[in-house]
């Protein structure tokens, strides 16, 4: 299944044009990589994970802006499909490179290989994982980190660079998982066993165990789940970039002593500004400053603690190594400790702080369309869902791009089109009065260059007093996140009055907090059909998202490999053409 190296020369062209300085430097990079189920020790408890080459974590993607990403897939694992989204990549003209299962392309059947090929068109740290079941909570995932392009340079100083991968771990496999998540009665997997930090943690035993009540001191471990190491010099300063791809948990960092100063989200710089901690919430990415001004005869902890749900969960830890200290001498004093975890005060004034750093392009003064998003939890059938204007998001045989792009009228798609707004007599602070919900494509057809609003509305869930962060993450675009508020949403002069239009950050994920709303912008500029979602591996799974089908009629040639599954495969194999 490899792309035609005319679409990749073609797509290598039209993307110098979107991104100027591309043709100074760029280069083609690529992968050859092949996805395998394996025994692990994540946590230093065996269980099978999805690696890459042998690796887990997979292997780090390393680029500078503008260089072309060629991948090499080959799906090894027996008896499942596999696809991987590029998480934050906007995939500019390259909409079927996206990895996203049944909305960008088919899954990529065992013993399979597809080539994505893709422009990787601004710097900033992302990531990479599985979009196909719930694979990114087996381990599918890695890195993604491009550099400015050759000639240009950030707009901040730093004397080295540490990386950071947070991921949470369940003991249990995804399969058994996801059979809970969908039976009659419905049963909740619960909180994950483990966190980790770039695919280490310690299970059932703490690092600082001489500092923590009732803790179990970690003996002797493998390298598997050796506690990492962050070596640093004295008087320097560092960036941190730190990514979040877990499947549950919204996390907490703190470096004990140290402060953080928050410079990039999301690929984007944001206004620079100081914090003790900060929370991330799953689909986010940062660069952060560290400056290593304590005291260098001393190590420091760097603590990962749950947010956002009673924890159940041990924090992580790892080892801020001040040279020449050996890396296996503790820090002498506890870790920091984490927030409450219901303490979203604390969590809302950390993420209102980020604004966009000057020179970043202001969103668009009015929009064009408004779609609010009712989230909320229900039931069908004896199943627990989760529904957006009561509507569950199944996923069809069909990729909807091969769907709409090839098929047209025939699509395989509901003639109805989902609502673009809900009662504003629904009471947002109590469980749903009918709980009853119905499942559906949920596709939002987006007409080209058109500015949308689109306001995400918590509520609360099937259990009172009940309202959980839901971080939405969108693919093919960045967006400006222009405000958030608390209760339901009105859209009235108040609600208007809490939008920022003068310097909102440009993200590709942003959090609704429980019983509140979050507005976001953007521009429907990249032609494709794009997956909206929670990032929450379980809410996605039980039908938390939409997707937007944005100028279809745009698109360029589409790869056969790409959508040669369901009706696409039926209508190519007739003989019709792309």
């Amino acid at each position: 299944m490899r792309l035609p190296l005319l679409v990749a020369a073609c797509c290598a062209v039209w993307a110098c044009a979107v991104v100027p300085h591309c043709a100074e430097a760029a280069k083609a990079r690529h992968f050859k990589w092949e996805v395998s189920n394996m025994f692990w020790s994540p946590d230093c408890e065996e269980k099978v994970v999805i690696g890459i080459n042998g690796q887990f974590p997979g292997p780090t993607i390393r680029a500078r802006a503008g260089d072309t990403i060629h991948v090499e897939l080959k799906n090894a694992l027996h008896t499942e499909g596999v696809v991987i989204h590029w998480h934050g990549i906007r995939q500019i003209g390259t909409p079927w490179a996206d990895g996203t299962a049944a909305i960008s392309q088919c899954a990529i059947n065992p013993e399979e290989t597809f080539t994505y090929r893709f422009v990787v068109d601004k710097p900033g740290t992302y990531f990479y994982h599985g979009h196909y079941g719930m694979q990114r909570a087996a381990g599918l995932y890695g890195s993604i980190i491009v550099d400015v392009a050759e000639g240009e340079e950030e707009p901040f100083k730093y004397d080295g660079e540490l990386n950071l991968l947070l991921s949470d771990w369940y003991h249990e496999s995804i399969h058994t998982q996801m059979v809970a998540l969908s039976s009659k009665p419905f049963r909740w997997i619960g909180e994950p066993q483990s966190l980790l930090i770039n695919g280490r943690g310690q299970f059932n035993c703490s690092l600082a165990a001489a500092h923590t009540a009732g803790a179990k001191q970690c003996g002797a471990v493998n390298r598997q789940c050796a506690p990492v190491v962050l070596p640093v010099q004295p008087n320097k300063t560092y960036r941190l970039r730190v990514a979040s791809t877990t499947s549950l948990a919204s996390l907490n960092l703190a470096i004990g002593n140290h402060k953080l100063t928050v410079v990039e989200a999301d690929g984007n710089y944001v206004d620079p500004f100081v914090v003790d901690d900060m929370d991330i919430y799953s689909g986010d990415s940062y660069s952060v400053l560290l400056t290593t001004n304590q005291d260098p005869s001393s190590n420091y902890w760097v603590s990962i603690g749950v947010r956002g749900r009673q924890p159940k969960t041990a924090p992580a830890l790892a080892v801020l190594n001040y040279r020449p200290n050996r890396a296996s001498t503790l820090p002498r004093v506890a870790p920091p400790t984490t927030p409450v975890w219901n303490d979203y005060a604390h969590s809302k004034a950390f993420t209102y702080r980020i604004r966009a750093r000057a020179g970043t392009p202001p969103p668009p003064a009015k929009a064009d369309r408004r779609i609010e998003l009712l989230n909320t939890q229900n039931r069908m059938d004896g199943h627990i869902k989760w529904s957006i204007n009561n509507v569950s998001m199944v996923l069809p045989a069909t990729p909807y791009l091969g769907s709409l792009k090839l098929l047209g009228a025939k699509s395989t798609l509901a003639a109805a089109r989902p609502a673009e707004t809900f009662s504003r007599a629904y009471d947002v602070t109590r469980p749903p009065a009918n709980p009853n919900t119905t499942v559906g494509d949920n596709v939002y057809v987006l007409e080209h260059s058109t500015t949308v609003d689109v306001v995400l509305q918590n509520a609360n869930a099937l259990a009172h007093n009940v309202s959980e962060v839901h971080p939405w993450h969108l693919h093919g675009h960045d967006f400006w996140v222009l405000g958030y508020g608390d209760g339901a949403y009105r859209g009235d002069a108040a609600d208007e009055a809490r939008l920022n239009l003068r310097d909102p950050p440009l993200r590709n994920t942003a959090v609704i907090f429980p019983y509140g709303w979050t507005v976001l912008r953007f521009v429907a500029d990249n032609p494709g059909v794009w997956a909206f979602h929670c990032h929450i591996e379980p809410h996605l799974h039980m039908g938390m998202g939409v997707v937007f089908a944005e100028a279809v009629d745009r698109v360029g040639k589409v790869p056969k490999e790409a959508v040669s599954c369901g009706a696409t495969a039926t209508a190519l194999m007739a003989g019709d053409h792309l």
